[in-house]
């Protein structure tokens, strides 16, 4: 519609009854975006009312800011100056560590550095939405995953969708916790695996400096997590054997992972070595990587 509408003409338009355009029109008005005339409505000019909303919500979202500074103030002198309360906060039961951990992602605007251990305590990637919704919004992640964890069957289809969001994950054989630090401001630390569910929230202190260097410790230290094959193309039998045997996975695990047998995976490796005349898998790894060719997989046991 070019011009100034009525309920009914709005109806008609979108397909509705009259009585829910007039619920928009009354909204469209309420906000400014729309300006009564004669009986009917008329759409305000988006440059001048889509501006003055924002403006707005500029101004509401800074009145709340505001607030939120004077409640945590308000908050920590509750306590003793320099308390324990001020450093950590213990969170019990299922729900509210849920909740912490979805909070704290949600709020972080910068980076996100996390130890995931295998068997997730309270909730698992697949139920995690705060982690897409950050990463869409620019927030940096850094993973390192406990190895047992890229042994189950699937699992690395999960880590190539991750890497395809922009994750960047890596892996090491043991971890000595599983946490997860925000914006180098605020880190959770989940307790004993079984009983009661709880956390540690740890703010800004030596204890979360502490969480912090171990975490750059151990990612300095772990291998980069990769797919088998960067063109998007499905990855040849061999070429995925190389792919895990790089990252350090046993000849046992390597057939679990790929859904073949142990002495499948053995024959490909040793024809592979043949080929190549490599003595030992790291360098057959590199013959692949120089030529981009790895000898026709057999079919599976």
């Amino acid at each position: 519609m070019g011009g100034p509408a009525d309920a009914p003409m709005l109806a008609n338009a979108l397909d509705t009854d009259s009585d829910h355009a007039q619920k928009l029109l009354d909204e469209l008005t309420q906000t400014g975006l729309a300006s009564p005339e004669s009986g009917r409505y008329r759409a305000a000019p988006p440059e001048i009312a889509l501006r003055a909303l924002l403006v707005r919500r500029r101004d509401e979202l800074g009145h709340a800011e505001a607030a939120l500074a004077e409640l945590a103030e308000l908050f920590r002198s509750q306590g003793d100056a320099g308390s324990i309360r001020d450093l950590i906060e213990v969170v019990t039961g299922a729900e509210g560590v849920r909740q912490r951990f979805l909070q704290i992602q949600s709020a972080a605007t910068k980076d996100l550095r996390a130890f995931v251990k295998p068997q997730p305590i309270l909730i698992s990637a697949q139920e995690n939405p705060a982690e897409g919704e950050a990463l869409a919004r620019g927030v940096t992640y850094r993973v390192v995953l406990e190895r047992a964890l890229l042994e189950q069957p699937g699992m690395l289809g999960n880590v190539a969708d991750t890497l395809a969001a922009g994750e960047q994950v890596r892996a090491t054989n043991l971890l000595p916790l599983r946490m997860m630090i925000a914006d180098g401001q605020i880190g959770l630390v989940p307790l004993a695996e079984s009983g009661e569910p709880g956390a540690v929230v740890v703010h800004p202190s030596g204890l979360l400096d502490a969480l912090i260097g171990l975490f750059e410790l151990v990612w300095q230290q772990a291998a980069e997590v990769f797919e088998a094959n960067d063109d998007g193309a499905p990855p040849g039998l061999d070429e995925r054997i190389v792919a895990l045997l790089l990252q350090g996975f046993p000849d046992k695990a390597i057939a679990k992972q790929l859904e073949v047998s142990p002495r499948t995976v053995q024959r490909r490796i040793k024809l592979m070595m043949d080929t190549a005349n490599a003595h030992t898998r790291v360098q057959l790894g590199y013959w692949l990587a120089r030529h981009s060719v790895a000898p026709t997989s057999e079919t599976r046991d």
